[in-house]
């Protein structure tokens, strides 16, 4: 089988060996007044990525240079800027093998916790780069505005939501086929895998987790 991983847009000339993701649980465990011990179930936790990917300074034949980045300094400088712009950014996993395409694909919005880039003798001369990353979600204010009407003593509340920017308009429809991630379906329709949130903007009525979609789905496209 092989792997891409991209980091925001860098992807990695050598995928790492191993891509653990946890997620971690956040039940509480109560005791009642009888002595008896509950469960309380509570949503999962953000999810949780640590990497180690080897950062190559010679030519190997089985290294993947796509232009991202085009040597270990750029792949540093990026990693610097990712921690320092403190935005969230894709973590992206394609996978393929022989004759299928039916593999599923990772795509979670993260953010940068901690990196470390080490020198190790047992690797010549590549670095290799210790990453931690977590899942990102999204949230919003909700702002209350407060109305005293001259012939009432209690204050009036009106919730004001702002309104979502950017509302796209469709162009075209696609169908999902095996193997698609949104991201995937972003680079091959609109080229730039980055506009995949537009896609999920617009098909949030089918789509309750965009790194889930399932074949057969038809999705609106933006223009």
């Amino acid at each position: 089988m092989g792997y891409e991983v991209y980091i925001d847009d860098m992807r990695l000339p050598i995928p790492p060996e191993k891509i653990p993701i946890k997620y971690p649980g956040q039940n509480k465990t109560s005791v009642l007044i009888n002595g008896e011990e509950v469960n309380m179930v509570r949503p999962p936790g953000l999810a949780e990525i640590s990497i180690e990917a080897v950062i190559p300074q010679v030519n190997y034949p089985w290294a993947v240079w796509d232009g991202s980045i085009d040597c270990a300094e750029d792949f540093l400088e990026h990693l610097k800027s990712l921690k320092e712009s403190r935005e969230p950014f894709e973590f992206i996993v394609i996978r393929d093998g022989p004759g299928r395409n039916d593999f599923f694909d990772t795509n979670i919005n993260v953010t940068l916790e901690d990196y470390s880039v080490s020198d190790d003798v047992n690797e010549g001369l590549d670095l290799t780069g210790s990453l931690s990353m977590k899942e990102y979600k999204s949230y919003g204010t909700k702002i209350m505005e407060f109305k005293i009407k001259e012939d009432q003593d209690t204050p009036e509340t009106t919730d004001s939501i702002p309104k979502r920017e950017g509302t796209l308009p469709a162009s075209e429809m696609y169908t999902v086929q095996k193997g698609d991630c949104l991201w995937n379906i972003a680079k091959k329709r609109l080229g730039n895998g980055n506009r995949w949130r537009e896609i999920y903007d617009l098909n949030r009525d089918k789509i309750s987790n965009p790194n889930l979609i399932q074949p057969g789905w038809v999705l609106t496209m933006p223009l």
